[in-house]
């Protein structure tokens, strides 16, 4: 999803319903540690604040979150609260989380680095290399610069996939069926970028504000494919995980997360009372758009090096940092490039990166622009703010909770002066 000033609408939608969380042992704590390859701890990273903040957000509602803090040459990981409401498993910061939308600047990655081998043109017709899955008109206007930055106008597929979510939440028939009846689906990028495009149009190709959609990126993932040869997930592991250092950073190859990860609870907005795990769950509905698995730790490394310069040469972080005004699933407006979400904090600098949900987690990993104050940070359940009369997400303590993290986060006095945030209505990736 995305990014509104500091606070991401995917976060801000992450709570439970009073009373569902189960009692949950002591917060688990990484202390601060110095980083290998960096140098001299920084005073603005504050590890007992970052504790409070982090506590802040589970005794709100949340069951469990995680996060790692970098600043300089110092690191801070951290944990609070429940993996399984059910057990009372702690949650830890090195857990494995499904990252949702965070993929795309990984597929973003991927195609910049076929626009310098020059077998991609940013400005040409998506049409002249995917024929027969976007013909005719649409086709030749349609560049690939309009899938990356959403200015393609194609809607997205995921109402069409999700058929029982339409209409939420005054349509009588909306449920969370759908969600149950994908759970061990097994979508083609192809059936999904079909939905996509048999729905009415979102905004005309190359309109100066876009329009989020995930149909762009499974277009993406399919152009990878054709001018490489090769799998859009072994193309993308080979040449962005692995050449970041990525270790527990991999696209699921099954319903099932390998590795330590907490359940994921989503509620709906109340449709699901109580809120029911779905880290069980086929990725294939979001392919390249949001289906990566990862950790705080590796996405703080990725983000490292891309805005180092070691994933795309210069000129290409270049491109993908041209930004425009983007319309996101939820009616709020984000500043967006090639893949990356740019923040702007009056307090503490620009920030580059991106958010992600999927049913039942959410994630956010921001680094600011110099590289050195780094934040990554997830929670296992989502849309947990109920509605009222006209559909509209209300207000909830662990909105306040959140902002408070992530200012501390990523400010060094802990204020990150942004503007109150809307929870995000049912949507995902």
């Amino acid at each position: 999803m995305k990014i509104r000033t500091v606070l991401c609408a995917s976060v801000a939608a992450l709570s439970v319903c009073a009373g569902t969380t189960a009692a949950a042992p002591a917060p688990e704590r990484t202390r601060t540690a110095p980083v290998a390859g960096t140098t001299g701890p920084s005073a603005g990273l504050d590890p007992a604040q970052l504790e409070s903040a982090m506590d802040g957000v589970h005794h709100a509602g949340v069951p469990g979150v995680f996060a790692e803090v970098r600043d300089g040459g110092t690191t801070w990981r951290g944990a609070a609260g429940v993996a399984d409401v059910s057990t009372g498993r702690p949650i830890r910061p090195d857990m494995r989380q499904r990252i949702g939308s965070v993929t795309k600047t990984f597929t973003a990655a991927a195609i910049m680095q076929q626009v310098e081998q020059g077998r991609i043109d940013l400005d040409a017709p998506i049409g002249g290399y995917l024929p027969r899955l976007v013909p005719g008109e649409r086709g030749r206007k349609i560049t690939v610069r309009m899938l990356l930055n959403h200015t393609s106008g194609l809607p997205d597929y995921i109402p069409y996939a999700f058929p029982s979510l339409r209409g939420f939440p005054t349509s009588p028939d909306v449920s969370s069926r759908s969600l149950d009846d994908n759970r061990f689906r097994e979508f083609r990028p192809a059936e999904l970028i079909e939905m996509g495009l048999a729905a009415p149009p979102a905004g005309e190709p190359g309109s100066p504000t876009g329009v989020y959609s995930n149909t762009n990126y499974l277009l993406l993932g399919l152009l990878l494919e054709q001018v490489t040869g090769t799998t859009a997930e072994e193309y993308i592991t080979r040449n962005i995980i692995e050449r970041a250092g990525l270790r527990h950073t991999s696209f699921p190859t099954g319903p099932r997360i390998k590795g330590p990860h907490p359940k994921m609870y989503e509620a709906l907005h109340g449709l699901i009372s109580p809120p029911r795990d779905y880290s069980v769950y086929d990725p294939s509905w979001t392919w390249t758009g949001a289906a990566l698995v990862s950790t705080m730790e590796d996405l703080n490394r990725f983000y490292g090096s891309l805005l180092g310069g070691r994933i795309v040469h210069p000129s290409s972080l270049a491109q993908m940092q041209r930004t425009l005004p983007v319309r996101h699933l939820d009616g709020s407006t984000i500043e967006y490039g090639l893949g990356l979400h740019k923040v702007d904090l009056a307090a503490c600098g620009t920030f580059w990166g991106h958010d992600g949900t999927v049913w039942g987690a959410g994630t956010v990993s921001l680094i600011r622009a110099d590289g050195k104050r780094r934040m990554s940070v997830a929670v296992n359940l989502q849309r947990w703010n109920e509605v009222d009369s006209s559909g509209t997400p209300q207000h909830h303590p662990i909105d306040d909770a959140l902002l408070k993290l992530f200012g501390q986060a990523m400010c060094d006095d802990g204020d990150a002066r942004a503007e109150p945030v809307a929870p995000a209505r049912v949507s995902a990736s």
